[in-house]
């Protein structure tokens, strides 16, 4: 996104709209005769396109651009609105995983763990999520193949992005994976240690099914590694569409 400086009057009504706090406005200077005016960061602005969506530029002068690779990464992770190319849906990760009940995801025996980095007001650079993929893959983890960052990864081995995205700034992006309920110690041991690493904020995602005698696996798993759950956690029914059979 940029501002036109030609139109804009510097009335500073899209800047409360930005998330990231990437408008900045400019005051009149007296001594060059420079009329106030908005600027967009463009390091911090993540192409949510929520300034323009907000419509209160009275000029008019909030204008899109024509988005080349990489900066395109931007928009997908972070316009809700933008659907991503090699998911087919919106948004930054894949169907959200309460929706276990329908598409059966994740099975009884296997924890499915999601790492959701940024958010409004910091974001992350790719470079963030992409230490976690590598603690992950070094463990054995099996990366969900649809989500919208594994499709970035040049080298499946060691788990490093494309070079030239590393940088990009977006609003937020998941790491989703599947892991055995053997190997989840492990998995939360690396995460714990990730979370010294990193230099954003992220949330950590937990889902598996009621297991035999009605108990929550990872209840007691996350216990142990001295984790505590949110009070807002969910428990789904699956009385909607319970489409899948089986486990």
């Amino acid at each position: 996104m940029w501002i036109d400086p030609k139109t804009c009057i510097g009335c500073g009504k899209c800047v409360p709209y930005c998330p990231m706090d990437a408008i900045l406005l400019h005051q009149k200077d007296k001594q060059t005769g420079q009329k106030p005016y908005a600027e967009i960061d463009q390091d911090e602005c993540v192409e949510c396109y929520t300034c323009l969506r907000a419509q209160v530029c009275p000029t008019e002068s909030i204008r899109e651009q024509q988005l080349q690779w990489p900066r395109i990464v931007r928009r997908s992770f972070s316009d809700p609105l933008y659907v991503h190319k090699g998911t087919g849906v919106p948004g930054r990760g894949t169907e959200e995983m309460k929706t276990n009940d329908v598409t059966g995801r994740f099975r009884e025996g296997f924890i499915g763990i999601g790492l959701e980095f940024g958010r409004p007001g910091m974001g992350t650079r790719l470079s963030e999520p992409e230490k976690a993929i590598k603690k992950l893959l070094a463990l054995g983890v099996e990366l969900e193949p649809l989500n919208p960052l594994t499709q970035l990864i040049a080298d499946k081995a060691t788990g490093r992005l494309k070079f030239d995205i590393r940088s990009e700034k977006v609003l937020s992006a998941i790491v989703e994976c599947i892991v055995p309920i053997n190997k989840t110690p492990a998995v939360l041991a690396a995460i714990k240690e990730l979370a010294l690493e990193v230099k954003t904020v992220f949330s950590l995602d937990l889902i598996c099914k009621v297991g035999s005698g009605k108990k929550i696996p990872l209840l007691e798993i996350s216990e142990a590694a001295g984790l505590t759950l949110s009070s807002n956690g969910k428990v789904n029914l699956g009385l909607g569409r319970p489409l899948c059979q089986g486990n």
